[in-house]
């Protein structure tokens, strides 16, 4: 058993780091809404200062794990046994260099995609428009190689930095890179601290409207008055995954408060109250009855974690 208090202590009179808390409902920092306690979940100030706790966790072999938005995860209601480092104090942006078409942005991966979104309007940099509507950060959008509306992150990313426990920030060019469908592939252990991404200029009004476009069709489609972590399972090839939910007739289809949205058969929503265990038992349940329809077995997109309660 951890002695969570211990570690907390040890944490903030040895490392310097301050913002720890011990036993935090996870319902708080997903997009879901729902989900047990983490043991820890810690905030780290700079990279720095994420370097330093990695490092301890690393060391006393303790369980952690980097924490985004909380958009595309469930923990179960039981909670997750050791440490949630949450990256969203890592959100510093700022412009690398300008040439005549392209500007190189540096961005941290705490950064949401909606700041860099803001942002790319502020400076008329078009190329990220895509990502208007999605509810992530930089880091994770990077991991899941994320993508909407005819563009994905491979298609701006420059440069990524990444950083192992007890080694030092890594530089990774992207002719080095191995992106695949929703999914760029690292190193075992490898955490994404910031990025360079490639933009090109562009008037501020055709970057405006394309994003008045993007939000105009995510709301005629996508549930986003309700809370949910987007798309749970990943399309087979050539297959919209909510296509596939749809035909099997499990739209609206409700667990508890977590109900298989009416509007897009690969959104799970939570209707007020739902617990992590009606999330996941609706995705089983979907993921079983497509594959006694079609032969087909989704695979999510969305990632679970923690002890069942």
């Amino acid at each position: 058993m951890v002695n969570k208090a211990k570690l907390k202590k040890e944490l903030q009179l040895l490392y310097g780091v301050r913002d720890i808390i011990l036993d935090e409902p996870m319902s708080r920092h997903t997009s879901m809404g729902a989900g047990g306690t983490a043991d820890l979940f810690i905030v780290p100030a700079d990279v720095e200062e994420l370097k330093r706790i990695l490092a301890f966790f690393e060391q006393r072999k303790i369980d952690f794990m980097p924490l985004g938005n909380g958009s595309n995860l469930i923990v179960r209601d039981g909670g997750y046994r050791g440490a949630l480092i949450s990256l969203k104090g890592l959100k510093r942006i700022e412009i690398v260099s300008t040439g005549t078409e392209e500007t190189l942005l540096y961005a941290e991966a705490g950064t949401t995609l909606s700041r860099l979104v803001d942002f790319s309007i502020e400076h008329s940099l078009g190329g990220i428009e895509f990502c208007e509507g999605i509810p992530g950060s930089l880091g994770g959008a990077l991991k899941m190689n994320t993508g909407a509306y005819g563009g994905e992150m491979k298609d701006i990313v420059e440069t990524i930095f990444t950083l192992r426990p007890c080694t030092h920030i890594e530089a990774l060019r992207r002719d080095n890179l191995h992106f695949d469908y929703r999914c760029l592939n690292l190193p075992e252990g490898s955490i994404i601290t910031g990025a360079c991404i490639k933009l090109v200029s562009r008037s501020t009004e055709l970057i405006k409207k394309r994003v008045e476009e993007i939000k105009a069709s995510r709301k005629s489609k996508h549930p986003i008055n309700l809370r949910s972590a987007g798309s749970i399972f990943r399309n087979p090839p050539g297959l919209p995954a909510g296509k596939l939910i749809e035909e099997a007739g499990l739209k609206g289809y409700q667990i508890g408060d977590a109900q298989i949205s009416e509007m897009h058969g690969n959104f799970i929503v939570n209707k007020g109250a739902a617990c992590a265990r009606d999330i996941v038992n609706l995705i089983d349940m979907a993921r079983k009855t497509v594959k006694e329809k079609t032969g087909i077995l989704l695979e999510t997109e969305v990632k679970i974690i923690g002890d069942e309660k």
